[in-house]
């Protein structure tokens, strides 16, 4: 097969690979399945009236890239977006993710009626979009763990602007709100009245993305690209915290209204973050954002548990498939059944038909499986050593605290009382239902699910933890006063609580304290509260480049096996596309195949630099991966060795490092910005 590039810098060899057939998925025991049950909402009747509207999903999510190429977000839970030619624009620029939403209408009963497009009604769209990290307050860790891992107090950034109307001025990038309607309009992205642009230090503009409609006048929020800078060239001295800097992150609500036969609805709030790229697409993180906000609205009571047993498709097989394919990403999976002895191989098919098979006989053999697993329940003074070999081994909240119990990743209660009810056979075997086998896009969920569907997509992929401060957001997304529902009864839960404070520049004194957190001060409102555009991204790392860099895996009091972080966003350990070639390489023997196949390097590889002690240069890795971050690759599904049973332990199907670019020569030929340098 030719491996000619097309003319996005794509090899058809790449193409092919990216288009998977659902032929070629059942060959792998752990495919990706749509994640959800039978129909659990209620339908609105025919002819019901309109009483209220809401904008879907609830949270988007964008993501950064340099390239002028995008793809859209999810929109059915566990299937991944496959975009034509991959994740890339040729190895060097990185595709937008681009979130699209809709407008769902309801009856009085709180049923589903149906969507709302720009084909009947005219509906008018509005974002604000903003960047207000560097005029926040610094991360040391989560505020709200109490004694088991107390919150740090932070300072702010560039506090040397002190005046709030100067920091206002000289640190906040406020793309202003821009409002859209009608269909396919600013289809190529060229018309400014659409794109958001901010001043930061007062004289560098930056972009935070635009707007469109497609062909039925949906919203669609294009990302910025992922950019990041200091208009003085100040050096980088932190993970998270970095004067004189920005980056292009941002976030803000969403709002619509439409006039229906002469009468005007407001819908419900939306909103939307734009971060960074997920390099493992394929692979959700084994707790995620949707699991951490749906156990705290369970917790709350705003959602009810289910009714009955539950659903292995739906409500387990996430888990156990994220968990097996964690291997895929670091190490310490990888080696799981070597540092848990009698840890069952979840990539096993024969091991998937037991996990999924709820008989009293199959007890003994579910709850064996459980052991390995950390109990979030145990947080007693002996929790750290106790649960510190188990499933998932990544850090946690609590990583400053040795010895603390959150030093270890914790699972959402709700969530693990899912694992519990599976070991006990609370549940239904739906792995293999007919009905849900077909779902493969939106259209195919039944109507009353589709706007849950979309909120629980939007979510997926995205980080539950641990919150250091995190990849995409952070702590205060498990936090009830962050919530509109908090404060409104009728509000849906997910969404978040939106007010216009007048002022971006959240004064609440020197330092950031639990206590100011949730309580606010010097006659500011909590930042733990109400939002407003800018505030959900604050907290994350600036610029955000060198928290993804610095976060990748972590030396302990004991430390076999190496604990990791995000491995499912920000890859760890992977097997490289020069390895899987030589796998693939008929003309050597088994024996050097299966080696090359066991091979893992650091995704992060040579980005602290190439040559004598360079990989003793941290802050140099931290400050090249601002400008090296588009080269990397990404960790996607390959075809194996197929009908090759002498390779033993060769699946058919592997996940694979591809798209990787040249560091080395991108750095001689890379043009500084405004003054930035390279190492």
């Amino acid at each position: 097969m030719s491996d000619k590039k097309d003319k996005s810098g794509v090899t058809r060899r790449d193409f092919l690979a990216t288009t998977v057939s659902a032929a070629s998925l059942a060959c792998f025991p752990w495919i990706p399945k749509a994640a959800v049950a039978k129909p659990s909402a209620e339908a609105a009747p025919r002819g019901a009236a309109i009483a209220r509207l809401r904008i879907y999903p609830a949270i988007g999510i964008c993501r950064v890239g340099g390239s002028e190429q995008w793809f859209l977000a999810p929109e059915v839970p566990g299937l991944p977006p496959h975009p034509e030619g991959g994740y890339k624009d040729g190895d060097s620029k990185i595709k937008k993710q681009v979130q699209r939403f809709r407008v769902y209408a309801f009856d009085k009963e709180n049923r589903v009626i149906g969507e709302i497009t720009a084909k009947e009604h005219a509906i008018n769209w509005s974002v604000h979009l903003a960047n207000t990290k560097a005029a926040w307050y610094g991360f040391n860790n989560p505020l709200d763990n109490g004694e088991r891992a107390p919150g740090l107090p932070t300072q702010k950034r560039n506090q040397y602007f002190v005046s709030n109307e100067k920091r206002e001025r000289m640190l906040v990038i406020d793309g202003k709100k821009k409002t859209i309607k009608g269909k396919q309009t600013n289809p190529d992205g060229k018309n400014p009245e659409y794109a958001f642009e901010g001043k930061f230090w007062d004289k560098q503009t930056v972009g935070l993305g635009d707007l469109r409609t497609d062909t039925a006048g949906r919203l669609l929020v294009f990302p910025p690209d992922g950019q990041s800078d200091s208009p003085n060239s100040v050096a980088i001295t932190s993970f998270a915290d970095n004067d004189g800097w920005h980056d292009d992150w941002c976030d803000g609500p969403v709002t619509a209204n439409v006039t229906i036969k002469g009468k005007r609805f407001e819908a419900e709030s939306s909103w939307v973050a734009c971060v960074g790229p997920d390099f493992a697409p394929e692979i959700p993180p084994i707790t995620t954002l949707y699991d951490v906000i749906a156990d705290l609205n369970h917790q709350q009571k705003w959602t009810q548990a289910s009714n009955g047993p539950l659903s292995f498709r739906k409500h387990i097989y996430p888990t156990f498939r994220r968990t097996a394919l964690m291997k895929w990403v670091n190490n310490a999976a990888n080696q799981r059944e070597g540092w848990l002895p009698g840890m069952v191989d979840l990539s096993d098919e024969q091991v998937i038909k037991k996990l999924a098979d709820p008989s009293k006989q199959n007890e003994p053999f579910r709850k064996s499986v459980l052991e390995f697993f950390r109990d979030p329940n145990k947080q007693g003074d002996e929790a750290y050593k106790e649960q510190r070999l188990k499933i998932p081994y990544m850090m946690g909240d609590g990583v400053n605290y040795d010895g603390s119990p959150l030093q270890w990743f914790q699972f959402p209660l709700l969530q693990y009382s899912y694992l519990q009810a599976w070991a006990a056979g609370d549940f239904i075997n739906d792995f293999d239902d007919d009905e849900l086998k077909p779902i493969r896009s939106l259209d195919d969920i039944p109507l009353q699910d589709q706007p849950a569907s979309l909120t629980e997509a939007a979510l997926e992929p995205c980080s539950g933890g641990a919150f250091h401060p995190g990849v995409e957001l952070t702590y205060y997304l498990r936090l009830a006063p962050m919530y509109a529902r908090n404060y409104d009864h009728s509000a849906e839960p997910f969404r978040i609580a939106h007010k216009d404070r007048g002022r971006f520049v959240q004064n609440i004194g020197r330092l950031l304290t639990p206590e100011k957190a949730f309580e606010g001060g010097d006659s500011a409102p909590p930042p733990i509260g109400y939002q407003m555009a800018g505030d959900l991204t604050r907290w994350m790392g600036l610029p955000w480049q060198c928290d993804a860099f610095s976060c990748q895996q972590v030396l302990l009091q004991e430390n076999f096996p190496t604990a990791v972080w995000w491995p499912a966003l920000l890859p760890i350990d992977v097997l490289t596309e020069e390895d899987y070639t030589l796998l693939m390489n008929k003309e050597l023997s088994d024996t050097q195949r299966i080696k090359f196949f066991n091979t893992r390097e650091a995704w992060s590889r040579d980005v602290a630099g190439i040559g004598y002690h360079a990989n003793a240069s941290y802050w140099d890795g931290i400050t090249n991966m601002i400008i090296l971050w588009e080269r990397m690759g990404f960790v996607l599904k390959r075809p194996g060795p197929k009908g090759e049973t002498s390779l033993d332990g060769v699946p058919e199907e592997v996940f694979v490092e591809v798209g990787r670019a040249d560091t080395m020569e991108f750095r001689f030929n890379w043009k500084p910005r405004d003054g930035m340098l390279p190492n």
